[in-house]
């Protein structure tokens, strides 16, 4: 989508994507109040100063249906297309990494009460079975503060890949 038609589509329109970036209320309706914005740079910086403020309650709220890592996805529509795509790379992984992998998801959720977030764009399965164990180590206001920062990755690699600029290099 262009930025234009972002700046210019109704507010529910413009939620309903944001909400794909991340599902977080307050963020969300920020993010739409700040239209217009002269370039995808911009609301990119916008998006990540709010995403600075999130805390706990955001990251619970916008984990609530978000699918665990090495799971196939099963959301429909814009969410469940991103993250099928951010996890491409789990369809390689071989199995004792894919097994490993759930069974930490399974130690994780048990320890931190949610869902193992990473930003899995970019990333091997290996790199995310390593990250997943570092991180079962972790006490649990380091991993909320580790968790919130993937999630914003996670947001504006999103935010990223649903916007242009109206205009080739601006």
């Amino acid at each position: 989508m262009l930025l234009s038609e972002f700046n210019d589509a109704d507010g529910p329109a413009a939620a309903s994507l944001v909400r794909v970036w991340a599902d977080i209320p307050a963020w969300i309706e920020a993010v739409v109040a700040g239209r217009p914005y002269a370039s995808v740079d911009e609301l990119e910086a916008r998006a990540a100063a709010l995403a600075e403020g999130w805390d706990v309650g955001d990251l619970d709220a916008a984990l609530a249906h978000h699918p665990r890592i090495g799971e196939r996805p099963t959301a429909f529509g814009a969410e469940g297309d991103a993250s099928r795509r951010e996890q491409a790379s789990m369809a390689t992984a071989a199995d004792d990494v894919t097994a490993r992998i759930a069974q930490g998801n399974a130690a994780y959720e048990e320890r931190f009460g949610r869902v193992f977030l990473i930003r899995a764009a970019g990333r091997t399965p290996d790199e995310i079975l390593a990250n997943l164990e570092r991180r079962l180590a972790s006490n649990a206001d380091a991993e909320t503060a580790e968790a919130t920062e993937q999630l914003a990755e996670i947001a504006l690699l999103r935010l990223r890949g649903a916007l242009t600029d109206d205009r080739m290099g601006s």
